[in-house]
């Protein structure tokens, strides 16, 4: 068996795992990089970059549906080429992985092992390839995979996920949708608008990362307007047949409906890739679930020089939380055993649905009770969205009751990409609600209806002393 001793073993080369090896080299360690699988990280290959690309093609697609408001006439129907959408979604995909390629690459080929790792001990790792590291320190970052529901691993090869869809070399006619999460709204919206039959089921009423009730209600309206979307799903039977697969459900109606569809996607939440890593041979604890406890703010699993960063904590599922904590995992494995807090940023949380979604800062859920006063606005008069026709939206801020200071968002509205920006921006500064307001707002802008939003927010605060 071949041996290896390092100061920093990162475990996977993805986002989390790349910026880690990174940090730790930087700070002239002897570190390695262990990956099992293919190169090129989730949001190049599978996540982020295709799922944008799937839905530029479907904005295109749509974009007619609006042209009789504004007077204008289409001659003919917009066609839309599956065959040719999914070539240019995979061949932009491809170049986008390229780039992380390119960047891999550039690590020292003795940096690179191939393979998937074990922990043999707290300082050991034994790789199926036949090598053992023995570390100072190590990184988990394996990231995460779908989650699949009992009730949908029986379809078999008609069962998806987000990695399978973009590989297709054409559209499907129809498929059904389990998650009306950020992955789930993104796809399905899209393939309804390229031409795709979409039915959606949800679990608990759940819609996007939304948890004011009033905003999530709103969403799953508008949602439910374009396509079929029941965010309480009553599927009572799902069987695979010759034409696809049948699904026995009870509509939003109240209804028994029977459909079949070409394939079910399963976009029901993701689970962290911990439980092939042999934790059982560590001192590790680790949560229900089978992840390491961890501080978020040095990425330490307990008192262990072991710690762990992007998906595979199960923390934050976004490619720039992955990022930031691969480096604070990696610098603190190399200063191990003095380990020092690293830059966490505001929570900003987007999905790329239409309209768009954005969680910023504290969301409803885990504001302190009675402890803030909240401003909202709607973007159906909102001017500069009713001008370009994507006047449909809600939006709710929170602020802390006693010092005015911004606490977070829920967006559901036009933009809410930049909207969602400025406040991370502004939470992340420490602004109160009246530096915010003082900041500049041109005219006419999307961004004026997040003013309207603040100065709600400004007027609970002055009945508050009132």
């Amino acid at each position: 068996m071949d041996r290896l001793a390092v100061d920093v073993a990162v475990i996977g080369a993805g986002t989390a795992g790349l910026a880690a090896y990174r940090a730790a080299v930087s700070a002239g360690k002897r570190a390695v990089i262990i990956e099992g699988g293919p190169y090129g990280t989730t949001c190049a290959r599978v996540g982020c970059m295709p799922s944008k690309l799937l839905i530029a093609a479907a904005e295109a697609a749509h974009g007619p549906a609006r042209w009789q408001e504004f007077g204008l006439r289409l001659k003919g129907e917009v066609e839309v080429d599956g065959a040719a959408v999914m070539a240019r979604v995979r061949r932009e995909r491809d170049r986008f992985v390229g780039f992380v390629m390119a960047g891999v690459e550039k690590i020292p080929e003795s940096d690179r092992l191939r393979g998937f790792a074990r922990f043999d001990s707290d300082h050991a790792l034994l790789i199926d390839s036949g090598a053992r590291v023995e570390f100072k320190s190590a990184v988990i970052a394996t990231g995460s995979s779908p989650s699949l529901p009992a009730m949908l691993r029986s379809i078999g090869d008609r069962l998806l996920i987000n990695d399978d869809i973009f590989s297709w070399e054409d559209l499907p006619k129809s498929v059904a949708v389990f998650g009306p999460g950020a992955i789930g709204l993104e796809i399905g919206q899209s393939l309804h608008r390229l031409g795709v039959k979409v039915l959606m089921f949800g679990r608990d009423g759940h819609v996007g990362s939304f948890t004011d009730p009033e905003v999530r209600e709103y969403a799953r309206k508008t949602f439910q307007r374009e396509f079929y979307l029941d965010a309480n799903g009553d599927v009572q039977a799902i069987s695979v047949h010759d034409d696809g697969v049948s699904i026995m459900y009870r509509d939003v109606q109240g209804k028994e409906r029977r459909d079949i569809v070409d394939y079910v996607i399963a976009a029901a939440g993701r689970t962290a890739n911990v439980g092939w890593l042999g934790l059982e041979h560590t001192s590790l604890l680790l949560d229900a679930r089978g992840v390491p406890l961890f501080d978020r703010q040095t990425m330490r699993c307990g008192d262990s020089s072991i710690f762990i960063a992007g998906d595979a904590n199960n923390d934050a599922l976004v490619l720039h939380e992955a990022a930031d904590e691969g480096r604070i995992a990696g610098d603190s494995a190399a200063s191990y055993p003095r380990v020092q807090p690293g830059l966490r940023r505001a929570r900003l949380v987007i999905a790329f649905s239409d309209p768009q979604i954005a969680i910023v800062g504290t969301p409803y859920a885990e504001l302190p009770a009675g402890g803030y006063v909240m401003g909202r606005v709607s973007f159906e008069d909102q001017g500069r969205s009713r001008v370009m026709l994507r006047n449909q939206g809600l939006m709710h801020v929170y602020a802390e009751r006693e010092t005015g200071r911004l606490l977070g968002a829920e967006i559901f509205g036009p933009d809410a990409e930049h909207l969602g920006h400025l406040l991370a921006w502004a939470i992340q500064a420490g602004f109160t609600v009246h530096q915010a307001l003082d900041m500049p707002f041109y005219h006419p802008v999307v961004e004026e209806g997040m003013r309207t939003a603040l100065r709600d927010v400004a007027v609970a605060l002055r009945e508050r002393v009132a």
